[in-house]
């Protein structure tokens, strides 16, 4: 790097460099997400790997790819104004919607409740502790992201290192007793991997979100980097790529890390429905009543403190969106809503997500294709159009028909859930083949 002082020749040192990455990672690390990939490996069996491969795909590729696509954009509307302005307000309402009251705010506290519910007297009605649990959860988070003042810092410095020693030391007591283990699990896979594992872990990645929460995180960690001193856009793409290596080798460590806990677990555990009864009794088998305790306390402090930054995040954008409401008056709407869902409990939380994310991942993933591609996309302007309301209709269709149980859509990829790719290949071929003239008049 240049000593003159060319404003274009800047580059963070390692140091920085290392420092966004691990924010990156930060910002997408959230307890929640960590309850997906133990399920992985109790449900993949001796199909893990490939499960994990498809999953890490979704759950680390996209959202890195996410970040470089936003970053090239500006923001999240300018990219989603490529297809239509008024698109772009929709989807991304959308997605802080997803991010926010429908799916991963209830997902935090539905998180710890399960991680406590081992602790709680077998007489009590989980129903009844689930609402009481949730009232109080969502009225300290409310007040808290009304004062997000020196309690949220510390959670949060204090929360994310005890997790991650957590998750090293729940993984290393799994690696060494799959190692002192007279044999490996042999489990084999049941639904959904039961079939197409590598395909099916790909579409378990919708569920972690991070491919909508890096949507808005890409002007969040451009901002940072110009704020360091680089400011020529290549050299902040350069940056932004350079962070996400960095967030998503450590988000396979982590992902990989959970999934052998789960894989060791698979023949104890057949039955489990969710990540969080795999990672209690985990830690439980390693740990004793001890380890319990401490996850659960962990999690409860780590979901709050996410619960609390999303909540004050959607909050303001609500509220800015909606003039006449205010901040505090969407922070309320935003933590009733979220407490009303979390008591459908963690497994319906789940399957909902499931559902409502098999709508907006491939609108997600073809936008943030084409705005990788932008330059060669822009030369056919409608293809922007096309592709994206292909993707909304054949996955939307998708969805109605899984719901209903109704037969696959007649497309190729359809039976496993994928029918969207042709079609929106195809309305991208076309949208480069037609003469611009027979475009507009498309159009």
């Amino acid at each position: 790097m240049s000593q003159g002082g060319q404003e274009g020749e800047a580059a963070l040192s390692p140091r920085q460099s290392l420092f966004v990455g691990v924010t990156l990672f930060s910002m997408f690390f959230g307890a929640g997400n960590l309850i997906l990939p133990p399920l992985l490996g109790v449900q993949a069996g001796r199909e893990t790997l490939p499960a994990l491969l498809g999953f890490l795909v979704a759950g680390v590729g996209l959202p890195v790819l996410g970040i470089v696509a936003v970053a090239l954009s500006g923001t999240l509307r300018e990219l989603a104004a490529r297809v239509h302005p008024r698109f772009a307000r929709v989807f991304v309402a959308l997605v802080y919607l997803a991010i926010g009251p429908c799916l991963a705010i209830p997902r935090t506290a539905s998180t710890a409740f399960e991680m406590l519910a081992p602790l709680l007297p077998q007489d009590w009605s989980l129903e009844a502790a689930r609402l009481a649990f949730s009232l109080v959860f969502f009225s300290l988070a409310f007040a808290l992201a009304m004062r997000p003042g020196r309690l949220t810092r510390l959670l949060g410095r204090v929360t994310g290192p005890a997790l991650i020693l957590l998750i090293v030391a729940v993984v290393a007591a799994s690696l060494a007793g799959l190692a002192s283990a007279a044999s490996a699990p042999s489990a084999p896979a049941v639904a959904p991997y039961d079939a197409n594992a590598a395909v099916q872990g790909f579409l378990t990645g919708y569920q972690t979100m991070d491919l909508l929460a890096s949507l808005t995180f890409g002007l969040v960690i451009a901002t940072n980097v110009r704020s360091l001193g680089v400011t020529e856009q290549g050299g902040v793409m350069r940056e932004v790529c350079r962070a996400g290596a960095i967030a998503g080798v450590l988000m396979v460590a982590v992902y990989g890390g959970l999934a052998v806990v789960g894989f060791e677990q698979c023949e104890a555990l057949a039955g489990a429905t969710n990540g969080a009864a795999v990672i209690t009794a985990a830690a439980t088998q390693h740990f004793g009543t001890a380890g319990t305790i401490v996850v659960a306390a962990i999690f409860l402090l780590a979901c709050l403190n996410v619960c609390i930054g999303l909540i004050s995040c959607c909050g303001s954008y609500f509220a800015d969106e909606l003039p006449r409401v205010t901040y505090r008056g969407c922070a309320v709407a935003i933590a009733a809503f979220s407490c009303a869902v979390a008591n459908l409990g963690l497994d319906a939380i789940l399957d909902l997500s499931a559902t409502l994310l098999g709508a907006l991942y491939p609108i997600a993933i073809v936008l943030v294709t084409l705005g990788m591609l932008r330059r060669r996309a822009d030369r056919a302007p409608r293809v922007w159009a096309w592709t994206v309301v292909v993707a909304a209709v054949v996955s939307a269709a998708e969805v109605v028909c899984d719901a209903l149980a109704l037969p696959a859509l007649p497309l190729p990829l359809a039976d496993v859930g994928l029918g969207w790719v042709c079609p929106v290949l195809v309305a991208a071929l076309l949208a480069f083949m037609v003469p611009n003239n027979a475009r507009k008049e498309l159009t």
